[in-house]
């Protein structure tokens, strides 16, 4: 679950980590207050969107009057900002950060991941701030510090000191810097976190180290025990069909093609999307119904899938361990009767009562093509599409 930078920087702050006085505004009104009772000489006006690059896509403005507050919450409020993570349809700014300007003396990155290969928290740290860090480890690759964190001990004082050494943190801000980096491991590991990135982390003319920008998101899988965080999901920056799928536990996740696919477990259905590509198809979504799927949430399925209007045919393709063909193949017949379906279907079925699945469909005269193997199912449904 991802959060908007002045939500993430409002857990920093209930966390003693230091960020810029802010304020939310949803409209130009709003916005010309905040800066009034912000009173400083300077602020920034800053596009609230789910996605980085805001900077560069003109969302972000420096303010030095409240008639140019006004001049840029009303030019950003409602624009479509397009940057390198919005894709090519970009994403409507509903909302502004009005913050108070600071006098920066220089940038720094501070980031926090989960590393696959050791099992570990990592800590990354760079004097290359303001930059993106995948251009950092490109380009200048041996300006990237790392500190392990063992998950039974925590961060360690000296390892942040260590960090901010290495990113040459001025020597009197040290010891603020290092205050800042365990606050913010606190932060990503009390909240779940799968990702918590300041860039930039600044130090500033009055000496203060403080994240300028906040960026982080949260492991879906953990919300469970992380209540109050979902007062935080902003469901309009969702896609709405992967939003109705969360409602019936479905993993959805909307694509560009016109293929829809409709597949029992995560790697199946990783597999089905290949093996569409493979024959010159283009799959339009991934949706994992999960090992337990009832006939209702194969219906639900079938809904979700259809309220693309790019779908232009539809790939159903199950392996029956724990779940039964025979169940999935009444959940598809029911589908495709209640959504009065008009695009080509094709099934192939694999597994825990195969044959009676099998016959249920061949018996429910409705048009379903059925496929006897993934390659032949896929060469079905890119040819009745095409």
């Amino acid at each position: 679950m991802n959060i908007h930078e002045y939500q993430g920087k409002e857990l920093l702050r209930s966390y003693g980590v230091a960020v810029p006085n802010g304020k939310v505004a949803f409209t130009v009104e709003e916005a010309v207050e905040a800066a009034k009772s912000l009173g400083t000489a300077v602020t920034v006006v800053k596009a609230q969107i789910h996605a980085g690059g805001r900077g560069k896509a003109g969302g972000v403005k420096v303010a030095k009057s409240l008639d140019e507050v006004k001049e840029y919450a009303s030019e950003i409020l409602g624009k479509t900002l397009v940057t390198h993570q919005t894709g090519p349809s970009g994403k409507e700014v509903k909302r502004l950060l009005i913050e108070e300007g600071c006098d920066i003396q220089k940038e720094y990155y501070i980031g926090l991941v989960i590393d696959r290969e050791t099992s570990q928290v990592v800590m990354m740290g760079s004097e290359e701030g303001g930059t993106e860090i995948e251009e950092v480890a490109e380009k200048t690759p041996e300006k990237i510090f790392k500190e392990y964190v063992d998950p039974t001990v925590g961060l360690q004082a000296f390892q942040a000191r260590r960090l901010a050494f290495n990113i040459n943190i001025p020597q009197d801000q040290l010891s603020k810097a290092v205050k800042f980096m365990l606050g913010l491991y606190q932060v990503f590991i009390d909240k779940d976190c799968s990702i918590a990135e300041i860039n930039p982390l600044v130090v500033t003319g009055d000496g203060n180290v403080m994240a300028l920008d906040a960026k982080m998101n949260f492991d879906s899988n953990a919300l469970f025990r992380q209540k109050a965080l979902l007062e935080y999901r902003d469901l309009e920056e969702e896609d709405p069909k992967e939003i109705e799928a969360s409602k019936y536990d479905l993993s959805y996740i909307s694509l560009d093609g016109n293929i829809g696919c409709m597949v029992n477990g995560a790697g199946l259905a990783m597999a089905t999307m290949d093996i569409i590509k493979h024959y010159s198809g283009d799959p339009a979504n991934f949706l994992d119904v999960g090992g337990g799927a009832t006939a209702e949430k194969v219906t639900e399925a079938f809904k979700i899938i259809l309220s693309d209007q790019n779908v232009k045919g539809i790939l159903v393709n199950i392996f029956g361990g724990i779940m039964r063909c025979d169940v999935i193949a009444e959940g598809v017949i029911e589908a495709t009767k209640q959504v009065g379906l008009e695009i080509p279907l094709v099934v192939r079925l694999e597994g825990t009562n195969v044959e009676l699945g099998k016959e249920a469909l061949k018996n429910s005269g409705l048009n379903i093509v059925a496929a006897e193997s993934m390659t032949d199912a896929a060469q079905k449904i890119v040819s009745l599409v095409q």
